[in-house]
């Protein structure tokens, strides 16, 4: 299969292609798209065949969560148990982008989701082209890194894994993306709250948020 690859405005996406994008994510596509630092996988995060077909694409391990974008905090209800107080916090500093919480998961959400952890990692996006995409979907999308499992994630899409580049449905190009780490990574769930992986937000910016509360 060769999916189209289309050309998109990394700034100001244009709103034809990003309706295109979300129509075959709603169909049960998938679509490689840009995100701050990594292009990502787009799949409908409560369609299981969908999130099969992302499982499949990257060749993914079983007991590897996949991580959910969503356009703003109100669809958390519909992803997760509880936010504690703690969350509200770096919500309300970090988001968007840079940051991505885990929380207790819904119990309806998908084992492709979770990986059988009970928990979910949730995002809002910071690049343009992501948060326009999953705001025209309506609903949580996958934000999974567009790379085979154990492979390093790519910045340009010249350099995504042909794996990839002929299983998925749509492939937006928004260029060469900043380079850097990704997102820091911090489990709400535990009191206090634990780094799983330290990235964009500094441990530091962290203690220092909490702090105030």
């Amino acid at each position: 299969m060769n999916p189209q690859i289309i050309k998109i405005n990394p700034e100001k996406p244009e709103p034809e292609i990003i309706k295109e994008a979300a129509e075959l994510i709603r169909q049960g596509g998938v679509v490689a798209f840009p995100t701050r630092c990594l292009y990502g996988l787009g799949a409908d995060a409560f369609d299981a065949g969908a999130l099969d077909r992302v499982v499949h694409i990257k060749q993914r391990p079983a007991d590897n969560p996949i991580l959910v974008l969503i356009d703003s905090q109100q669809r958390l209800k519909h992803l997760v148990t509880d936010i504690p107080r703690v969350a509200e916090a770096l919500m309300q500093t970090f988001w968007p982008g840079r940051l991505t919480l885990v929380f207790e998961a819904q119990k309806t959400l998908s084992h492709q989701l979770t990986a059988g952890s009970k928990k979910i990692g949730v995002r809002i996006p910071g690049h343009a082209v992501a948060v326009a995409l999953v705001k025209k979907v309506g609903s949580p999308i996958t934000g999974t890194s567009a790379n085979v499992s154990g492979h390093q994630g790519c910045h340009r899409v010249a350099d995504l894994d042909s794996q990839i580049t002929t299983q998925v449905d749509m492939i937006l190009d928004g260029g060469s993306l900043e380079s850097g780490v990704g997102s820091t990574v911090i489990d709400v769930t535990e009191d206090p709250p634990r780094i799983l992986r330290e990235g964009q937000v500094s441990a530091e910016e962290i203690r220092d948020c909490l702090s105030c509360i």
